[in-house]
């Protein structure tokens, strides 16, 4: 038999992971930004985001950025999880 998952619980850890990593970018880009730069190159096909991006974010704007990727996490989680219990009810009904 197969079960659906908790659409609170999927979403509540998609934002706690989605602000851990958020912190850790912060506190990289704080202490090697030209790395960390270098390292989202790398990670965005080699998009260069060196000529658009801030030189110092302050703390207001890292507050509101760790505030949306919360909120998205949240959105995100819960889609994946309602998505995923659809999907196995509509297998149910087969």
């Amino acid at each position: 038999m197969s079960k659906t998952i908790n659409t609170k619980k999927v979403s509540l850890s998609l934002a706690i992971v989605s602000g851990i990593i958020y912190v850790g970018c912060v506190i990289l880009f704080a202490i090697a930004p030209q790395a960390t730069l270098k390292y989202s190159k790398d990670l965005f096909h080699g998009i260069d985001i060196t000529q658009i991006a801030a030189s110092n974010i302050s703390l207001g704007s890292t507050i509101i950025g760790f505030i949306e990727i919360i909120i998205l996490a949240l959105l995100t989680g819960w889609l994946f999880a309602a998505t995923y219990n659809f999907l196995q009810n509509k297998r149910r009904k087969k």
